[in-house]
C-alpha cells in the first residue's frame, strides 16, 4: 500500500509516499481502507521532533519509531478478525489510530473508532476526531459549563473551532472567541456569542472577565490572562509552555483564586461516540480549510506549519466508494465552513 513515510526529524521535505506493507488485522482488530486523513499541527510537531525533546523518548530518540504519519482516518472496513462483532466487512468508520496516513489502517474494535456519521463524506468524518476530542478532555476538568462565561483564545484552529461548538451547543456556556480577521464570521456561525478579532481587541486590556479562559493554541500565558478571569476562574492551555512551567504554575494557583490548568488532551472511544450523537443532531460539524492530495503531504505539512490554518487540512488518501457523495473539484478550494 501507499503511505506518508518519515526516516528521520526534519523539515516536511523529510516526508515522502511510499510502498510499504499492507497490515493484516489481529483477532480484535478492523482493517479500514483509508479514503480521507488530516495533517494536525501534531503531526507538523512529530515531523520536526525539536519541540518538546522528552516526548522523543516515546516516539524514538535518533530517530521516529512509527514510521507512517498521521492519526485521523475515515474509510471503509475491508476486513474484520474472528473476534469482531461491532463492524462488518462494508462499514463506514471513523476515528483516530497512529499510522493513518496511508492507504490502509488497522484498528482494535475496542479503540477509538466508530460508524462513520452516515450526513458525512469520508473527508468531513475524518476532519472530526483530533480536534474535538482534545477539545472536550481538555475542558472536562472545569465541568459544569452551563451559563459560564469561557473565551476560547485561538478559537478558529482545529482544537478552537471544536471548542467554540461544544461549548455553545453541548455545555450551553456563554462562549467569547478570539480569532483572526478573516475568521471571525465563520466562529460567530459556530455558536460563540460574541467574537474578538484579535487584531482589533486585546482581551486582556478590555476589562472583561470570565470563569474560564481557554487557550486553545498555547500561544498565552497565565500571567498575562490572570486579570481577565473572575475570582475562583480558571485559564487552561494546550501548551506547556517555555521550559514546561505551565505544571508548576498549575501546581503553585491550585489552591489561589484564580487557577492555571494543563488541558490534557485524550482519544477516548465514548467521547468520539459522543461526537458523532452532536454530529447526527446538528449541534456539530467539521470545518475544513484545505483539501490535499496524498501525494502533496509535504505541501499540506508547509501550510500546516504556517499556523494559519482554519479549522483541519485534510489529506485525499483514496477514490471514494461508489455512492460517496462528490468533493469539490478544486484541490485547495477554501472550504469554511462545510
Amino acid at each position: 500500500m501507499r503511505a506518508v513515510v518519515h526516516d528521520r526529524y526534519g523539515p516536511p521535505e523529510v516526508l515522502r509516499v511510499a510502498e510499504v506493507e499492507r497490515p493484516a488485522p489481529k483477532e480484535d482488530e478492523v482493517l479500514v481502507r483509508v479514503h480521507a486523513s488530516t495533517v494536525t499541527r501534531g503531526d507538523t510537531m512529530l515531523v520536526r521532533g525539536v519541540e518538546y525533546r522528552f516526548t522523543r523518548l516515546f516516539t524514538g530518540i535518533r530517530r521516529p519509531r512509527q514510521t507512517i504519519l498521521g492519526s485521523d482516518f475515515a474509510g471503509r472496513v475491508e476486513d474484520v478478525g474472528a473476534a469482531v462483532t461491532e463492524f462488518r466487512i462494508g462499514d463506514e468508520a471513523f476515528g483516530i489510530e497512529g499510522g493513518a496516513n496511508a492507504e490502509y489502517v488497522t484498528a482494535r474494535e475496542s479503540g477509538v473508532i466508530a460508524q462513520k456519521p452516515t450526513g458525512l463524506t469520508y473527508e468531513e468524518a475524518a476532519a472530526i476526531p483530533d480536534g474535538s476530542l482534545l477539545a472536550l478532555t481538555c475542558l472536562r476538568p472545569v465541568y459544569p459549563l452551563r451559563g459560564k462565561s469561557v473565551l476560547v483564545y485561538g478559537a478558529a484552529g482545529s482544537i478552537g473551532t471544536a471548542a467554540v461548538q461544544l461549548l455553545a451547543h453541548h455545555f450551553e456556556a456563554e462562549v467569547t472567541a478570539v480569532c483572526d480577521t478573516k475568521d471571525v464570521e465563520l466562529v460567530r456561525s459556530l455558536g460563540a456569542r460574541n467574537v474578538l478579532d484579535r487584531f482589533r481587541e486585546d482581551f486582556t486590556k478590555n476589562g472583561k472577565t470570565y470563569d474560564v479562559i481557554f487557550d486553545a493554541v498555547g500561544k498565552h500565558s497565565f500571567r498575562h490572562c490572570r486579570r481577565s478571569l473572575k475570582p475562583r476562574g480558571i485559564y487552561i492551555t494546550v501548551d506547556l509552555g517555555f521550559m514546561y512551567h505551565v505544571p508548576l504554575v498549575a501546581l503553585i494557583t491550585r489552591f489561589g483564586s484564580r487557577r492555571a490548568k494543563l488541558g490534557i488532551g485524550r482519544y477516548r472511544r465514548k467521547d468520539l461516540l459522543l461526537i458523532k450523537e452532536l454530529v447526527d443532531t446538528g449541534k456539530y460539524r467539521p470545518v475544513i480549510d484545505r483539501r490535499y492530495a496524498l501525494d502533496e503531504v509535504v505541501e499540506a505539512t508547509r501550510y500546516v506549519g504556517t499556523g494559519q490554518k482554519t479549522g483541519n487540512v485534510v489529506l485525499r488518501v483514496s477514490e471514494a466508494a461508489p455512492g460517496e457523495r462528490p468533493e469539490p473539484a478544486a484541490k485547495h478550494e477554501e472550504q469554511v465552513p462545510t
